[in-house]
């Protein structure tokens, strides 16, 4: 499944104006390859983000904003969702005290947000905290990527 993360402070780039990587992005996650799906682009979701990306983008109103691209791929059956249930196993099987120690993300992207892109398929995110950033790249036992900005990310492969 090629799924990738979102953090939520980078969703205002959906909007306009755009830059020209973040344009490539929107249109391979709208891309819908009905022969071959394991082409297609799916979105690592989970209540909690989907709440936060809506509140990030309430008074956005194109067809590039993210909750247009939510809906398009939950028609398509394109979202990678993870539920609190399943976000509170992987706590309890990998946050043992030394390692939550040792994270320097804010309490939401760790205890929310981390587990989301560890359980995904590739482990793929975009982000923009530096902090948030480096408990992805370096948590321990996954080979997780983050990168900050869309082409550093070879989220279309």
């Amino acid at each position: 499944m090629k799924d990738i993360f979102i953090d939520s402070n980078l969703i205002k780039n959906f909007t306009n104006p755009m830059d020209i990587e973040y344009i490539k992005l929107i249109e391979w996650l709208k891309k819908n390859n009905e022969r071959d799906k394991s082409k297609n682009a799916y979105l690592v979701t989970s209540k909690k983000l989907i709440i936060e990306y809506f509140n990030t983008c309430r008074e956005a109103y194109s067809d590039t904003c993210i909750y247009v691209i939510i809906d398009l791929l939950q028609k398509q059956d394109r979202l990678n969702p993870f539920s609190t249930d399943e976000i509170n196993e992987f706590k309890r099987k990998h946050f043992k005290k030394h390692i939550l120690n040792n994270l320097r993300s804010n309490y939401k992207d760790k205890m929310y947000f981390l587990p989301l892109i560890m359980m995904s398929d590739r482990k793929y995110a975009l982000v923009i905290d530096d902090n948030f950033y480096l408990d992805i790249n370096n948590f321990p036992g996954f080979r997780a990527r983050a990168e900050k900005r869309p082409e550093k990310l070879p989220y279309d492969k």
